[in-house]
């Protein structure tokens, strides 16, 4: 029986061959015949008339949310250049890079196209492209750069009309005059002139190969963004130009090896106000789903969240602290980031004090210690864990194992109420209260907050240690202003195209509750009182400011981040070498910067109230006077001062209350009501210097 099944079984098998091997051919048959037809229809096609008098696409333009044109980006600044004018080895790496056999299709590659076609019907959706030169003209005059089949085919037809009214060297010149290369930068002889400061003809074959390089992808591969992305794709290039035999091995050899020397006065040809903000935008853009040259050239207008008012007085602030504190080297830097807790619109973002002389980003990109600035997740998690802001802690010295943290000029006060522990940055109860809560449940919190980088599981985290973005730290105090929900911070509203239709709008807010209510209540009333009589108090502009400062060893950091209801500022300072600033603390000129920002910032926001219970601390049991606390004051005298006012605080302390000695509860709902202390304590924090390499940028 077995016997004759496998005999049914094999003579079924050639029949179905057959019918494959016939649905085969008749597919093959159709597709020929589609191209056959196709490529009749295109002989039909005439010249373009007038082609001389085509204009690229319109500019598209960046808008502020008060009106301002921020950015933008315009195909008729660059610099033309006839194609005899052009060095060969530049011709020959965009041709090798772009479209290896240019001078042999009719403006579109047939191989390419059945290659990239298959991949794309595999994937249901056009992943993978293959334009010509000729059909990136097309696109640069006439199109869009949205990905669909329907644009691919009007590509071809026009490429294909192209190359029967213009020669190939009229196309690649146009192509090379034309071509969007990052910086705000379109054409080969205006790159030359932005990235090296030379003319075209003075170019050696490694810098020919990066420009070469660009137009696939301007922003990952500028020298200015990334000299690193920029490096890796001009070594790719030359590997294309020496497989295509346009150079030797030797000569691609040599120019692998040569230093990138770039232009130390790079010209931004494009209108450009707000140029970090422009590429938190771009990048923005590009994560919603536009290609990089539709952007630049398909004349969209692009409607931001940025207050142009708030933007200038941050530039403003920023530059002027600086100045004043004589910090006018390159590596001499500040940030500001500024956002919505509540709805998530970027109102303000510097990423350095000048733009041209530096293109890194140190708001999302640079990470650095965050001093005492991080604490407020340690009191966050404790509160979440039941701990009141009216019980106690010993502000003493301790020793943990070999470590024995210190507060700023070895100052301690004894038993104080939590609250004032924070407000003075007390470092030695962070470390209890870190101690006590475990150091698993802070970096949970930092996480749930918003802290993307590394944070070792140590107890120095308490007093900032590890590095931090300050993008990461402004959206994490936003949940203490929103009721303790992150909001993900946003910059486009929407994008309409040439024609005014509206192609993309933002849906609304990305929110997730990471604290509880209570909690955020409880942070906020306490990063209340740093700024009305702690570490804070250059940020006190108006009654609803709550915030942080923050102070790394040997000042190389400085923080402050701060808020109001409606607004979340942070502000860094520090050298982009990781050298020593002049004795500048958290509570000074960022605290300082920041006061002077948001008095325009929060005009916007006139009758801006916390949405929390009134709350009120309860005055310190300590016989200190909290407001003669001096940073100056002599070692020696501090030494008998701090023993004299410990050995009387102990005498009197309610053991009760001591946070340090009590076990974790869980969460109160219980809404508590204090009276407003009149303490006036001014005090600068102070950090274990922190045991982790921190990157820092060009390092």
């Amino acid at each position: 029986m077995n016997n004759v099944r496998r005999k049914r079984i094999v003579k079924r098998g050639p029949k179905k061959r057959n019918i494959f091997l016939c649905l085969f051919s008749m597919g093959v048959s159709a597709s020929l015949a589609a191209i056959a037809a196709f490529n009749i229809y295109l002989a039909s096609l005439p010249p373009i008339s007038n082609f001389e008098d085509i204009k690229p696409n319109p500019v598209t333009t960046i808008y502020s949310s008060d009106g301002e044109v921020i950015k933008t980006f315009t195909a008729f600044k660059f610099e033309k250049v006839s194609i005899d004018k052009i060095p060969k080895y530049l011709k020959e790496a965009v041709i090798a890079t772009e479209d290896k056999n240019f001078y042999r299709h009719r403006g579109f590659d047939t191989m390419g196209m059945i290659r990239s076609t298959i991949t794309n019907i595999a994937s249901g959706e056009v992943k993978q492209g293959a334009s010509t030169i000729t059909q990136q003209l097309a696109r640069i005059l006439f199109l869009s750069n949205e990905r669909t089949f329907d644009r691919k085919i009007k590509e071809l037809i026009i490429a294909h009309r192209i190359e029967k009214t213009i020669s190939k060297d009229e196309i690649l010149e146009m192509y090379l005059n034309s071509v969007y290369l990052g910086s705000g930068v379109y054409g080969v002889s205006s790159a030359a002139r932005t990235f090296f400061d030379k003319d075209l003809s003075q170019l050696t074959l490694a810098e020919q190969a990066l420009i070469a390089g660009l137009p696939q992808a301007p922003s990952i591969y500028s020298p200015f963004a990334n000299k690193k992305a920029g490096l890796r794709r001009r070594d790719q290039v030359l590997r294309r130009m020496y497989r295509n035999k346009y150079i030797t091995l030797e000569q691609m050899e040599a120019a692998q090896k040569e230093g990138l020397h770039l232009s130390n006065k790079p010209r931004i040809y494009s209108y450009n106000k707000a140029p970090y903000f422009i590429d938190f935008v771009l990048n923005e853009l590009k994560n919603i789903g536009f290609e990089e040259q539709e952007i630049s050239q398909g004349g969209l207008k692009i409607y931001t969240t940025l207050d142009y008012k708030s933007q200038n007085a941050a530039q403003n602030a920023a530059v002027s602290a600086l100045n004043s504190a004589n910090l006018t080297k390159p590596a001499n830097q500040i940030a500001l980031f500024s956002f919505s807790p509540t709805t998530g619109r970027v109102y303000a973002y510097i990423g350095g004090k000048n733009y041209e002389q530096s293109q890194y980003d140190r708001v999302s990109k640079a990470v650095r210690p965050s001093g005492s600035s991080f604490k407020p997740f340690v009191y966050a998690t404790a509160l979440q864990q039941g701990v009141n802001v009216n019980d106690t802690i010993e502000d003493t010295p301790l020793t943990i194992q070999d470590w024995s943290p210190k507060n700023y000029g070895k100052k301690y006060r004894g038993k104080i109420a939590i609250w004032q522990a924070l407000a003075i940055s007390s470092n030695v109860a962070a470390v209890r209260l870190i101690k006590k809560t475990g150091v698993e449940a802070v970096i949970q919190t930092a996480r749930e907050m918003g802290i993307t980088t590394p944070l070792a599981s140590d107890m120095t985290i308490a007093l900032g240690s590890n590095g931090v973005k300050l993008y990461d730290m402004v959206v994490a105090y936003g949940a203490f202003a929103n009721g303790g929900y992150r909001v993900r911070p946003y910059s486009v509203e929407r994008v309409e195209n040439s024609r005014g239709v509206t192609i993309y709008e933002n849906s609304g807010p990305k929110i997730v509750k990471v604290i509880n209510f209570e909690t955020a209540a409880g942070m906020t009333y306490m990063l209340r009182k740093v700024v009305e009589i702690g570490t804070g108090k250059a940020a006190n502009i108006a009654q609803n400011v709550a915030g942080k400062t923050g102070t790394t060893n040997d000042y190389r950091d400085a923080w402050f981040v701060g808020f109001t209801p409606d607004i979340v500022t942070g502000v860094w300072v520090g050298n982009d070498n990781n050298s020593k600033l002049p004795g500048i603390t958290g509570g000074a000129m960022p605290a300082r910067v920041f006061a002077n920002y948001m008095k325009t910032a929060i005009k916007n926001f006139p009758l801006s109230v916390f949405d929390y219970p009134k709350m009120n601390g309860s005055n310190s049991t300590s016989p200190i006077k909290m407001d003669d606390v001096d940073e100056t004051v002599d070692e020696t005298e501090e030494k008998t001062a701090d023993k004299e006012a410990i050995q009387k605080e102990t005498s009197t302390m309610q053991e009760q209350n001591d946070i340090s000695q009590q076990k974790p509860t869980k969460p109160t709902k219980q809404k508590p009501v204090f009276e407003n202390s009149n303490s006036g304590l001014i005090e600068y924090d102070d950090e274990r210097q922190t045991k982790s390499s921190v990157p820092l940028p060009g390092m």
